[in-house]
């Protein structure tokens, strides 16, 4: 996402803007539901459904700005994907996924899929990655069992940031 906001600044200012804008919007949404999720196990729909139009609003905007507008296929068809791919998740086991975890993909969706194919891949990926190397962790050091919940949103948001900032 770096390579596409620094294109954006060289050739189209209105798209840089709209695009600097949505990503200061996800670093703020992303680390207020994190905190919030590490201390209560909860994603509130106060702030992570008023979060999808405002980001698509601004990623459209964006795309459409700079006369891309594969990205705004890209994004709506990976907030379905994710969406669909971790509700299917929560109904195979309920407790080991939560929905505000399935409702917080589909919003990571909107980004990664406009950034590309590659990091709707990489986001999940990473963030089971690091969620999975923090429960094992967790379970190694005695400060958990394999019955203990972990808060999940924390790695989604990281696990996409992550393939934003280094994914070209």
């Amino acid at each position: 996402m770096t390579a596409v906001l620094a294109a954006y600044l060289e050739d189209e200012p209105f798209a840089f803007v709209l695009l600097a804008v949505a990503l200061a919007g996800f670093l703020a949404v992303g680390a207020r539901l994190s905190v919030i999720d590490w201390r209560t196990h909860r994603l509130p729909d106060r702030i992570v459904l008023p979060s999808y139009p405002a980001a698509i609003l601004l990623l459209a905007g964006s795309a459409g700005a700079a006369g891309e507008w594969h990205r705004v296929l890209g994004m709506l068809v990976g907030a379905a994907l994710l969406w669909t791919g971790f509700a299917a998740l929560h109904l195979l086991y309920r407790h080991g996924l939560g929905f505000g975890d399935v409702k917080l993909a589909g919003l990571l969706g909107l980004y990664l899929g406009f950034a590309g194919w590659p990091a709707l891949w990489w986001g999940p990926f990473l963030a089971i990655l690091l969620g999975g190397t923090w429960s094992v962790a967790l379970v190694l050091t005695r400060r958990a069992t394999l019955g203990s919940s972990v808060a999940f949103g924390p790695f989604l948001v990281a696990g996409a940031g992550l393939t934003l900032a280094v994914l070209r």
